[in-house]
């Protein structure tokens, strides 16, 4: 990927960016809000197993995520490279870890990857025009920590990969990284599941946490995922170490390997 950084939109040019990026917004809102009210809901009652059911809803939610992807790129917002897709495509009941910098990263990661779920919080499952997505596609609702952990391995189990960001949310502007929590290391330790890095770089501000979904940014965002190799769990013996100890362990080297690859 090219890092220099694309040219800065500023008056009347910056006009057309603003009003495809917002119209991106909407027609991706209303979309989901529609396809929630009819598409995923056949899919989810269709004959097959439960597994199979879920599985035709995740790759539906894929799909139309890979579309919004596209429209933000035609609309400039993003320019997307994707580095060792084969990685991702092969993962198999993985918990796949990936930076937080901007509003769009869950849905350019599932545009990426069709067997994917993810740990949802409790205000999009009341957005009327999310709660049919999630609810469909089997995602998990971020609940108490016992409940969260059983319908992580349940998850895991299936052979679905489980998407989590460590920083719990997006990086604060100006850092590399925000301090990463103990979430994903003890879900993975603990389930004995494997980890898949997955490194989203980024070569202009823009949707981060301190901008409105509506100031779309002046510079296209290119941005690079790169999937790194697997981190498997037994290198983290928590039978040798402790459950606690092994999660920090773990977490600190996530964060080191993230900040090495983002610096």
């Amino acid at each position: 990927m090219d890092n220099t950084p694309a040219k800065r939109l500023t008056g009347i040019a910056y006009i057309p960016r603003w009003l495809g990026g917002v119209s991106c917004y909407i027609v991706f809102g209303l979309g989901g809000l529609l396809t929630s009210l009819t598409i995923l809901p056949l899919l989810r009652f269709w004959p097959g197993t439960k597994e199979q059911r879920i599985r035709r809803v995740q790759k539906a939610v894929h799909i139309m995520f890979r579309g919004f992807v596209h429209m933000l790129s035609w609309a400039g917002v993003i320019k997307l490279t994707p580095v060792n897709m084969a990685r991702l495509s092969e993962a198999r009941g993985k918990v796949v870890v990936m930076n937080h910098p901007t509003l769009v990263d869950v849905v350019v990661l599932i545009s990426l990857m069709p067997n994917a779920g993810c740990i949802v919080k409790q205000g999009i499952w009341r957005n009327p025009f999310m709660r049919g997505v999630v609810a469909c596609a089997g995602y998990i609702p971020n609940r108490g920590a016992e409940l969260l952990l059983y319908d992580c391995k349940e998850v895991l189990d299936s052979g679905t990969n489980l998407i989590i960001f460590p920083e719990g949310t997006r990086t604060v502007l100006g850092s590399v990284i925000n301090d990463f929590a103990r979430g994903a290391a003890n879900i993975a330790l603990r389930t004995k599941t494997d980890i898949l890095p997955v490194t989203l770089h980024t070569n202009a501000s823009g949707l981060t946490k301190q901008e409105a979904w509506y100031e779309i940014p002046r510079r296209t965002i290119g941005m690079r995922v790169e999937v790194g190799e697997t981190i498997e769990h037994i290198r983290y013996d928590t039978q040798a170490g402790g459950d606690a100890k092994m999660a920090r362990l773990l977490t600190r080297d996530l964060e080191d390997h993230f900040k090495k690859e983002l610096e």
